[in-house]
């Protein structure tokens, strides 16, 4: 049987499997990692998920996802750092390393405004963070999602936010659905990794005919990302951890989920 040791799995992927069957489904194909989504996680033990994690031979990788700083009144951001607080503490019980942080957008404020309130709301909780073991990893998300999801719109923004955080427990988690257009991509990966913070790398694809502009990414091969490109400008600033399948798909969610595993492997073999 083949093995995928660097390759991890979102739970998110496959939505409809509970906790166990993630780990199970995922161990089982020789699958060498796993990042959990909280969403799965609903009325599980914690400290029970981290050994099984554990037991199945599976690397913990995130917890995926915090964020969401944004607000318009003090509340709404006081609010805000108390639900990433729980994250974190959730991030520990199960022994993973980093919490993916998508960070949020508001309508009726401006870009600068949304991203300073990030910027403040990441450096108030980047010392706790750390004190708990969990690495803040901010995702740059495509500029459709600029309005209402995140501020961080581009590689280069989130590099310029590191940059201006400047604390060794923040990085970045680069997914390629968000990325794969910036005309400076090559230029940015390496910024990303010779500032410390290129930590996680997501893979999927973006199709350019999609149905649904959140539930409708591509398995590997299905959309126009060159992935091998990205993969190689990843490889050659150094990036060693796994590559992470994260896919969106109201289409795949409908089929049996064992099936699209297979899809998913099937197509990392032809890629990678």
């Amino acid at each position: 049987m083949m093995s995928y040791p660097d390759l991890a799995i979102h739970t998110f992927t496959t939505k409809f499997w509970s906790m166990s069957e993630c780990i199970e489904g995922y161990a089982r194909r020789g699958i060498g990692g796993i990042s959990i989504w909280r969403e799965t996680l609903e009325g599980e033990d914690l400290c029970a998920v981290a050994q099984q994690v554990k037991d199945a031979g599976l690397e913990g990788i995130s917890l995926v996802r915090g964020g969401f700083f944004t607000g318009k009144t003090k509340k709404d951001r006081f609010n805000a750092l108390e639900e990433n607080r729980q994250a974190i503490r959730e991030a520990e019980a199960l022994e993973l390393p980093s919490l993916v942080l998508v960070c949020g957008a508001t309508v009726g404020q401006n870009p600068r405004e949304n991203y300073q309130q990030i910027l403040e709301g990441i450096g108030s909780l980047a010392d706790e963070a750390e004190a708990h073991g969990v690495k803040l990893l901010v995702e740059p998300l495509h500029p459709i999602y600029a309005g209402d999801r995140s501020g961080i719109s581009s590689l280069k923004v989130a590099n310029d936010l590191c940059e201006e955080l400047s604390h060794r427990n923040v990085g970045i988690a680069l997914d390629v659905y968000h990325v794969w257009w910036e005309l400076d991509l090559a230029e940015q990966i390496n910024r990303c990794a010779q500032g410390g913070w290129l930590d996680t790398y997501h893979i999927c694809d973006f199709k350019p005919n999609q149905e649904h502009l959140l539930l409708d990414r591509g398995i590997m091969g299905e959309g126009c990302v060159d992935l091998v490109g990205i993969d190689r400008m990843m490889m050659e600033a150094g990036f060693e951890g796994k590559r992470e399948v994260e896919i969106f798909s109201a289409k795949w969610w409908a089929k049996n989920q064992e099936e699209f595993l297979d899809e998913i492997l099937n197509a990392y073999n032809e890629i990678y």
